[in-house]
């Protein structure tokens, strides 16, 4: 009878564990779908992004009622995601409930700090997602047509909440430099057009859907551009007027986010967000940055002595910048050439990949009007479901500092084996929570984007020393970028010596070196995910390869990294650990 009732009682005890497991996992799927039902409603943009229609006629809401509406929902999700067991979940669960924990927690930090007083800097702007909030959308229907309108007409109150957001900043001492508005504020200017027609806004309506009878296209067309000289053009206007007769007053002369009001926790934030890493200062980071420069210099001064150059580094990135069979003569030309790479790496792909996206990808020039002050180039993602590829945007301003030996670098970056092929896989993974599909970690990217120019190596995309020097120059800048961004924003460094720390370390055009170092001004942490996530890909790689041995293969290893989406760093050496252990 005893030994029956122990029985029972285990019996009882097995089923009440399976039942709470049940519980937490069905608590955890409605949190996780509550919490992508929020963030499509509160991320218009993001969820055209995701191929969700129903917003697009919608741009976010940022003013401080909407800011302390996320705010207490997002704390709400948080205690009902601590409220769950996170060890009674399978393991995907697991990775769900991480990677939620992650999301949560770092938004909640970012509201708390009010972070949305600052809200572009010189790569990436709540202007420019504007602009470009509804590109390689399907637009079929009038409908879409008018959702199109209605997202134009709603610049004035979203360009006014970020204005009145900056004008809190100014109270507050949570501005930017002086000399970020001297960079951006042309680019903002160049968007005030005599004709409506000028404007990339005008783009979709330039070749619309034959579908439409003609009377419908001819009120489109009339609407959209009467809504671009309504309401986006004054949007730019009043902008402007802004920075330049209101914000430019309260604009810093330094440059450290650590001088602003509480800017010593506002840098440690943007370390934790950028480098997903907890263990990491900025002094940790300086001094891994400058072991790194030593590294790839001996490299580079290795590299140029073997090529039979007559002359030392100084030299040898002066011949790199001026000599003429170095650049392109025309845009076209550069586009070409940077085409002509990019179909180089396709070949090789199947070689190093068991999964290819079915996202295309395209190169594409870089906006004229946000070429001036944009970076060499940059990846755009493919809408879900829409009218375009993912694009590999090449900067064609300013020719003579567009290097062409930098392209196999660049384009094994920003194209594939990098940003596409990650940020594809990571659109078209099944079987994983919605939120997942969306999420971006610079630390994760940057990491496999700075990553893929170094496996290019394995993919022998790189024909000659200059593309090698190319490559080496890249990844020096990656390890600078450590060094100068600490160094601003930690270490009192001037713009000046940022610019002289760049330019004597890498064979960076000197535009490229000043677009660069103002953008880590504008930008802090941010710099610092490209070599940190790449050191921490290498670390795991090399241990894959280690302790597999002959079972060690590329295309799985590969895979693995992908094929979980993004992932915050700590969380990859898990998922990776875990394949490893499997595979021995």
């Amino acid at each position: 009878m005893r030994r029956f009732s122990k029985f029972l009682l285990l019996v009882v005890a097995l089923i009440s564990t399976q039942t709470f497991a049940q519980s937490d996992t069905r608590q955890l799927e409605e949190l996780m779908a509550d919490y992508w039902s929020y963030t499509l409603q509160e991320s218009p943009t993001l969820a055209t992004r995701a191929g969700i229609n129903d917003f697009n006629h919608l741009l976010p809401q940022v003013s401080p009622v909407d800011h302390a509406r996320r705010l207490r929902t997002e704390e709400a999700f948080q205690e009902r995601l601590t409220s769950i067991d996170r060890d009674s979940l399978n393991r995907d669960n697991q990775v769900n409930y991480d990677l939620l924990d992650w999301e949560l927690a770092r938004s909640i930090d970012g509201m708390r700090l009010n972070t949305l007083r600052i809200p572009f800097n010189t790569f990436s702007s709540f202007f420019s997602g504007a602009l470009r909030a509804s590109f390689g959308i399907n637009m079929n229907t009038e409908e879409d047509y008018r959702d199109y309108i209605a997202r134009i007409e709603e610049f004035p109150r979203y360009f006014n909440e970020n204005i009145e957001n900056m004008r809190q900043g100014m109270r507050d001492g949570f501005v930017l430099p002086k000399i970020i508005i001297d960079g951006v504020l042309p680019t903002i200017q160049a968007q005030v057009y005599d004709n409506p027609d000028d404007s990339s806004l005008a783009d979709p309506i330039i070749d619309m859907s034959e579908r439409l009878p003609e009377t419908v296209r001819t009120q489109i067309i009339n609407d959209t551009r009467s809504a671009i000289r309504t309401y986006a053009i004054p949007s730019f206007r009043q902008l402007a007027t802004f920075l330049e007769e209101e914000y430019y007053l309260s604009a810093t002369e330094g440059i450290a986010a650590t001088d602003l009001k509480d800017g010593e926790e506002y840098y440690s934030h943007q370390i934790r967000v950028y480098t997903t890493r907890t263990d990491l200062t900025a002094d940790d980071i300086h001094e891994i940055g400058l072991s790194e420069v030593a590294r790839i210099r001996r490299e580079m001064d290795a590299l140029i002595e073997e090529s039979g150059f007559e002359g030392g580094f100084e030299e040898f990135t002066e011949f790199l910048r001026t000599d003429p069979q170095f650049y392109a003569e025309t845009a076209e030309e550069l586009l070409q050439a940077a085409s002509f790479v990019a179909k180089k790496i396709d070949y090789r792909m199947p070689e190093f990949f068991g999964r290819l996206p079915r996202t295309p990808y395209g190169v594409v020039p870089v906006p004229e009007e946000i070429a001036p002050n944009f970076t060499t180039a940059a990846y755009n993602y493919a809408v879900v479901g829409g009218t375009r590829g993912g694009a590999y945007w090449v900067n064609t301003y300013a020719l003579d500092q567009r290097p062409l030996y930098e392209l196999p670098a660049l384009t094994a970056h920003e194209a594939v084996p990098g940003h596409h092929q990650q940020n594809a896989i990571a659109s078209e993974i099944e079987g994983v929570p919605e939120f997942r599909k969306v999420l971006g970690y610079s630390a994760f990217g940057e990491g496999w984007g700075l990553y893929s120019e170094k496996l290019a190596i394995d993919m022998d995309i790189y024909e000659n020393e200059y593309e090698h020097f190319g490559r080496l120059s890249y990844e020096m800048w990656r390890a600078c970028r450590l060094v100068i961004d600490t160094g601003i924003h930690a270490k009192g460094w001037s713009r000046q010596q940022a610019l002289d720390y760049l330019g004597d370390n890498t064979s960076l055009s000197q535009a490229n070196v000043r677009a660069e170092v103002d953008r880590y001004i504008s930008w802090p942490g941010q710099a610092l995910a490209y070599k940190l996530g790449e050191m921490k890909i290498l670390e795991l790689r090399t241990r894959a390869e280690i302790e597999l041995g002959d079972r060690f293969d590329i295309r799985e290893f590969h895979d693995v990294v992908l094929g979980q989406g993004a992932l915050p760093l700590d969380l990859l050496d898990r998922i990776v650990s875990q394949y490893i252990e499997e595979a021995i």
